[in-house]
């Protein structure tokens, strides 16, 4: 039969690098094509680079019918799975597959309260992946792609605002998923720029993004040269006015004192003054 190689199936998952598919290509010269290519119909679903390989080096292979594919999302989910349970998938990949997979899921589940129960079950008993499942946590898609939950974040923050340029760096490994999630936050054109720097200047980018956000919590916690200045005004201002009121009240302790004088006796005596000594001539 004539094998169909559907274009967007063949691009639905990343293509090999060259070192994977000169190694690919060595190990079918050396041991032929063990496993069988899957077809659905005439479609080829699995085995494009086995393929390729085989037609261009005249290499027999066989070939498998699934059975249980009823749409393309059918297929699309069953390509995800087998990627995801592979170790040679990157990091980046698995979590991109887990998105997609999410959102195969939740529009199947949105179709599902839509449609009639009939058709609602019926779709379920021909999917290869059930219905119910759920994605819409992080950790749900943790684990589905094997990964950490903050892993999926920067994941999902490279796919929704990242530069191609940035992608492709991360896809082959020149800069960390931290780094590419970092440089996603800077606008596309300062992305591109980087990138076309090369991944010394990507790695600069990503840790001047991180200095920056780490700054302003420095200065919450330590007050600046500025906030130092202000507070040592604020003190000498403060005690030039306790100054102020201790004279003030040296000045109203003395009024006071004389106050106390004038009681006690004429003015100008002060308390403990000799009586005035008696008239000797005055009568007894």
């Amino acid at each position: 039969m004539d094998i169909v190689v559907n274009e967007e199936l063949k691009a639905y998952i990343d293509p090999l690098t060259p070192d994977e598919y000169e190694a690919l290509e060595r190990s079918l010269l050396a041991e032929g094509c063990r496993d069988a290519l899957v077809l659905w119909g005439d479609v080829l679903v699995d085995g494009h680079n086995r393929y390729g390989i085989c037609q261009k080096h005249g290499l027999p292979f066989q070939t498998v019918q699934n059975t249980r594919f009823q749409s393309l999302e059918d297929v699309h989910l069953w390509m995800i799975d087998q990627h995801l349970g592979r170790r040679s998938v990157s990091d980046f990949q698995r979590g991109v597959l887990a998105l997609r997979k999410r959102e195969i899921v939740a529009g199947r589940r949105e179709r599902a309260k839509a449609a009639p129960a009939e058709s609602a079950a019926s779709e379920q008993a021909a999917a290869p992946q059930p219905a119910g499942e759920s994605l819409d946590s992080r950790e749900a898609l943790a684990r589905a792609a094997r990964l950490k939950s903050n892993q999926v974040v920067m994941i999902e923050k490279i796919q929704q605002s990242a530069a191609p340029e940035v992608v492709a760096a991360v896809k082959s490994g020149d800069i960390t998923l931290s780094a590419a999630a970092a440089v996603a936050s800077l606008p596309v054109e300062e992305q591109a720029a980087a990138a076309a720097a090369g991944k010394d200047e990507l790695k600069q980018a990503a840790k001047r993004v991180r200095e920056a956000k780490r700054k302003p919590a420095r200065e919450k916690e330590e007050p600046g040269a500025e906030d130092a200045t202000a507070q040592a005004a604020g003190g000498e201002d403060e005690v030039a006015a306790l100054r102020k009121r201790v004279k003030e009240l040296e000045s109203e302790n003395a009024a006071l004192r004389k106050q106390v004088l004038a009681l006690l006796g004429k003015p100008g005596q002060g308390a403990g003054a000799a009586p005035p000594a008696e008239d000797a001539d005055a009568p007894f």
